[in-house]
């Protein structure tokens, strides 16, 4: 089904303090992979304290520093894949809301990720993975070390919690598979509560049959996808980190109802952007 025009782009911040290939690479290959456009952003803060971007020499410096990342961040995506359309933004205002904002026309969103702490990435004024990962409408990417692609054949893990989340994460999953050749692991964590009320098998039970009646149907529209159904018992974050150690990548829905939604980002989602030595593509539900 094609994107509408507005969906049509995969947009990737661009960090100019920071090494901006990894996150640029995902976004170059999977536009490559889709057929569609590339968009690059980057964000010049406005000075501390200050309401509006004025022209002191810091934010002239920033500004000059940023349209020489797009540069050659243009030119450096441009070679690895000839022929593509790439677009760049320098947009004046704090990195947050203008990353936000871009993702609201973006068919997926690529980050790069700095592997702070959750103290250090809370209380640091550059953060941006957490707060856009938990308000853009969009998928979201976010890439801290390359894809393995040693292991052949190649996967990808895919969270399965029974939530509207993690359905629609189930069909970017699969879309995903299909794309790349890969096979798809389905997994639903179960994890036992401190006080066990019934029987483990019979929760057991419960937790596959939820897990097959949410992969079901799935098969007659990607045939070629070959899919596995694991039910791990264990805590979500370590098990989902676990399966996903040589994936190409971990897809988990956020802001949905159950196990891996929490919080407004979500326990699970939170603790993967922080365990998962993959990229991790968190979607939303609808």
């Amino acid at each position: 089904m094609r994107a509408p025009a507005e969906h049509r782009e995969i947009a990737v911040g661009i960090d100019p303090a920071r090494d901006w290939h990894l996150p640029l690479a995902w976004a170059s290959d999977e536009a490559h992979r889709r057929g569609l456009g590339l968009r690059l952003v980057v964000a010049v803060p406005a000075p501390p304290h200050t309401r509006q971007v004025d022209d002191t020499p810091r934010v002239k410096a920033r500004r000059r520093e940023g349209a020489e990342a797009l540069a050659a961040a243009s030119d450096w995506a441009r070679e690895r894949h000839p022929g593509a359309d790439v677009a760049a933004d320098l947009i004046e205002g704090p990195p947050v809301p203008a990353i936000g904002r871009m993702s609201r026309r973006a068919r997926m969103l690529v980050l790069g990720s700095r592997r702070l702490s959750r103290t250090a990435e809370i209380l640091s004024a550059g953060s941006t993975v957490v707060p856009v990962t938990a308000q853009a409408p969009c998928p979201v990417v976010v890439v801290a070390n390359p894809e393995d692609t040693t292991r052949q054949p190649p996967s990808l893990v895919v969270g399965i919690d029974g939530s509207e989340s993690s359905r629609a994460a189930l069909a970017l999953a699969y879309e995903e598979a299909d794309l790349r050749g890969a096979v798809l692991r389905a997994v639903a964590v179960w994890q036992p509560p401190v006080f066990l009320l019934h029987d483990e098998e019979v929760a057991l039970r419960a937790q596959r049959r939820m897990l097959y009646e949410t992969t079901a149907g799935w098969s007659q529209k990607y045939p070629d996808v070959v899919v596995s159904h694991e039910v791990p018992i264990g805590h979500p974050v370590e098990e989902l980190a676990r399966a996903a150690e040589h994936a190409l990548a971990v897809v988990v829905g956020r802001r949905g109802q159950g196990g891996y939604t929490g919080m407004r980002l979500g326990s699970v989602v939170h603790g993967l952007l922080h365990r998962a030595v993959c990229p991790v593509i968190t979607v939303p539900a609808g």
